[in-house]
């Protein structure tokens, strides 16, 4: 075999995959909300990038009703408009009238109204020695607060973190450093439901103190508002609240004990743990289901977050689906040529020119990413509605089986680029707002050659079945008949999963709790 080299020539077909291909791609599957901290930290670098402002009248132009109601002849001619409600050239007005005029407009002396001396000494009442007064707050010239403008955040409350409430709490609770300094420890070590997380001994080993101290510090901060605080599991949580009510009975106590058997809903274990009846065994678990269970969350739950669709779908008046944008969920950035001509003619060395149109390309390359990415959006939003129509008109159950294949096809795109449209986006809708996963099912298959149904629909069949459930308790396997019934080719381990899904117990457990209700 002889080796020898040769040049050849050959054509072919690559993907290079270019820094502004991978932003392109990169802008397709951030949400909103970081899309926006996207092009925020863009702005700030690119300085020929300019966000899209709202358009403002020019001077002289109708500014709707405020403007129309200008010029009431009360001596205000509204800001650029005459007696007629016609507009004024903002240059026609004298802006140095004299002193008699403004004397003659007011009809009082300049004297009378601002003082040319400033803020005079009020004299003090007969029999004030030794009594100041408080100089008035608006004392400076031009409407100032003693001179400066006024803080108005200076008058507005925070919310206090569960950390905070606790930690003044202990500064009245105890005088002893030692107890202070194992109680703030204790404190930071209680996470945002209220429990405590850390280890005693371990925090003892680390203080250098006796496991018996912090014990004794951690009974004071269980004591702390709320109710239930430091507790280092939920039994510990609810038995502190119920003896601040004078309820931890023995046989609360040992109820509290076995929450296992009331997560099981074992009632008859329970009467005879406790040593109760049905009545009284329902009057305490009423009581201990009025309890708190994370007592700290009123403290350290975050503020709502209201997710913002990306796109709106409703109605037309021909009956078919109008699909749009969220305007507000857009940001809008402009690239300023006219500065890039400025800048450009000025630039003296290469490194100056390379910069300004490195900058030039990247910003033109952003815009036509941000525009790709919107139409791209709303031509996935549109296939979605076409293809789940049923949902939007009748709701859960009639969802279809849809994958990305199915929509990627419809729309001439590849599946990994629906699936980036898809994700952390949502579509507003009449009945809620969605995620786009959410119109993303798995097919079930019908019984007896039926047509296919969607996941969705048949989880949201269960909870209605479920839910209708009389005297007859339905167990997995009667669930299963009722769907074949219905058409749907459904095995026993699929409606568990789903049952389970959807947080509703056994038909067991179900069961009990039904054979305790009569008693109430």
């Amino acid at each position: 075999m002889g080796l020898l080299q040769r040049l050849e020539m050959r054509q072919g077909q690559a993907l290079v995959m270019t820094p502004q291909l991978l932003q392109a791609i990169k802008l397709l599957q951030l949400s909103h909300l970081d899309l926006a901290t996207y092009v925020d930290a863009e702005l700030e670098r690119n300085p020929l990038l300019e966000r899209a402002e709202v358009e403002v009248p020019e001077p002289g132009e109708p500014r709707g009703e405020a403007a129309d109601q200008g010029g009431d002849g009360d001596g205000f001619d509204g800001g650029g408009f005459d007696g007629d409600g016609a507009a004024e050239p903002w240059l026609s007005h004298d802006l140095n009238p004299s002193r008699s005029e403004i004397e003659g407009d007011l009809g009082t002396r300049l004297d009378n109204v601002f003082p040319d001396e400033g803020p005079v000494a009020r004299e003090l009442p007969t029999g004030s020695e030794g009594l100041s007064l408080t100089p008035a707050p608006w004392s400076g010239t031009g409407g100032s607060f003693d001179g400066e403008t006024p803080d108005f955040e200076a008058t507005l409350t925070a919310e206090s973190s569960l950390h905070e409430h606790l930690s003044a709490q202990l500064d009245l609770a105890t005088r002893d450093p030692v107890e202070r300094l194992v109680g703030g420890f204790l404190v930071d070590a209680i996470d945002e439901a209220g429990y405590l997380r850390e280890d005693l001994a371990a925090l003892a080993e680390r203080l250098g103190v006796a496991p018996a101290i912090v014990e004794r510090v951690l009974g004071i901060v269980q004591g702390f508002d709320p109710s239930g605080v430091g507790a280092r599991d939920l039994a510990e949580c609810l038995a502190i609240q119920l003896r601040e009510q004078d309820r931890f009975d023995p046989a609360m106590q040992a109820l509290v004990s076995r929450l296992d058997l009331v997560a099981k809903r074992d009632f008859s274990g329970l009467r005879r743990l406790c040593g109760v009846d049905e009545e009284d065994l329902a009057d305490m678990l009423s009581e201990l289901r009025r309890l708190d269970p994370k007592p700290g969350r009123a403290f350290g739950a975050g503020p709502v977050e209201v997710l913002v669709p990306d796109v709106f779908v409703r109605p037309a008046p021909d009956g078919s689906w109008l699909v749009e944008l969220n305007s507000e969920a857009l940001p809008r950035v402009l690239v300023n040529q006219s500065y890039y001509a400025t800048v450009s003619r000025g630039a003296a060395t290469e490194t100056d020119k390379a910069f300004l149109s490195e900058c030039l390309q990247t910003a033109n390359w952003l815009t036509r990413s941000l525009e790709q990415r919107a139409r791209t959006i709303l031509k996935v939003a549109s296939e979605i509605v076409r293809q789940q129509d049923g949902f939007f008109v009748n709701g859960v159950a009639h969802l279809r089986p849809l994958n990305l294949k199915t929509v990627a096809d419809a729309i001439g795109m590849h599946e990994s680029t629906v699936s980036r449209v898809t994700s952390n986006k949502s579509i507003g809708t009449s009945r809620g707002t969605f995620e786009m996963k959410y119109f993303f099912t798995a097919a079930i298959p019908g019984a007896a050659g039926a047509a296919a149904h969607s996941s969705e629909a048949v989880r949201h069949r269960i909870k209605q079945l479920i839910d209708a459930e009389a005297d007859d308790v339905l167990s997995d396997d009667a669930l299963v008949q009722r769907l074949k019934g219905e058409g749907v080719d459904i095995a026993r381990r699929t409606v568990a999963k789903y049952r389970e899904s959807l947080r509703i117990p056994s038909s067991i457990e179900r069961r009990r709790e039904r054979a305790a209700m009569p008693a109430r």
